[in-house]
């Protein structure tokens, strides 16, 4: 759970940092040419902030458990896969915020596409390096593969068509389940939002009209989304019938799919560049929309508003 918060605050900075230097990076034409202060300003900013970063990850999270050899740990039949799909959402979505940031200092489009592409790529490779060293944990292959497929989303999409027109989203609605276990689901909502993954769902949702001719009246912000999420876990692999010496219910647990509309804020027209700094910075989350949901229990549900 921490290392997500790491994370989060670190994307957060990135946005916050750039937003202090001339204009935000994302509110104004990209320059036509190499821009060295701003370029000065990114290379210099990412540094620092994922030197700090990182520190403080190791001390937060590795320096009171033992060190090992690197080896490998593999994890990929934990949380019914809802971690490694969240490892592609944070890689893609740094890889966006890097794009943008050094296309913000006019560096050359395709360059700018595979250097701050890789950010996020480049970041969690070096988180999963150090858990291969932590004897508590391992380098996971899983991880690998799932940090590479959102980075290689943003990549190939900016490449194809210069635009996202799909995005990996995240949202969340509190459970019973954390109460039964709070030390692997959370105590606290805050807590559970980020360790409780029967309450996340994860979406890849497409943008209709980019898909359309362009003389197309269909609206432009417009998203259908596709979900996915897991039910009934207590626990990574297996769920435990008692914690700390109490007898916890039983639950089944299962995978769910979902089908809903949702909306591209970043295709929200405005001229507030404050507005635009928000809807960007917040185009990870999916809205809330009515939402049809399969699953293998209760077959097909209707949820009026599922978020």
């Amino acid at each position: 759970m921490l290392k997500k918060i790491i994370i989060l605050a670190l994307l957060i900075s990135m946005g916050s940092w750039l937003n202090g230097q001339d204009q935000p990076y994302f509110l104004r034409q990209y320059p036509d040419s190499l821009n060295k202060k701003r370029l000065r300003y990114v290379v210099g900013g990412q540094a620092a902030i994922y030197a700090t970063s990182l520190t403080l990850l190791y001390q937060a999270w590795y320096k009171d458990y033992p060190q090992s050899n690197f080896h490998w740990f593999n994890d990929n039949n934990e949380w019914l896969q809802m971690d490694k799909i969240g490892h592609a959402t944070t890689s893609a979505y740094f890889g966006k915020f890097g794009y943008e940031m050094y296309r913000w200092a006019g560096v050359e489009r395709k360059k700018a596409i595979w250097i701050g592409g890789s950010t996020g790529f480049i970041l969690l490779t070096v988180i999963e390096i150090l858990d291969g060293f932590s004897a508590q944990w391992g380098a996971s292959a899983g991880d690998f593969i799932a940090n590479a497929t959102g980075t290689g989303l943003f990549i190939g999409q900016q490449l194809a068509w210069n635009e996202q027109r799909l995005y990996l989203k995240w949202s969340y609605h509190q459970t019973q389940y954390a109460q039964y276990n709070p030390e692997k689901l959370g105590t606290s909502f805050m807590e559970s939002m980020l360790k409780d993954y029967n309450g996340q769902t994860y979406w890849l949702s497409g943008n209709i009209k980019s898909f359309l001719p362009k003389q197309s009246k269909f609206p432009y912000w417009l998203n259908v989304s596709f979900g996915y999420s897991g039910e009934g876990m207590l626990g990574a692999i297996h769920n435990p019938t008692e914690v700390n010496d109490e007898q916890i219910p039983e639950f089944t647990r299962y995978r769910q799919y979902f089908l809903s509309l949702d909306v591209d804020l970043a295709r929200i027209k405005t001229k507030s560049h404050f507005l635009k700094f928000i809807f960007n910075g917040l185009n990870f989350i999916k809205i809330p929309f009515p939402a049809i949901e399969f699953n293998n229990q209760d077959g097909v549900k209707f949820h009026a508003l599922y978020f």
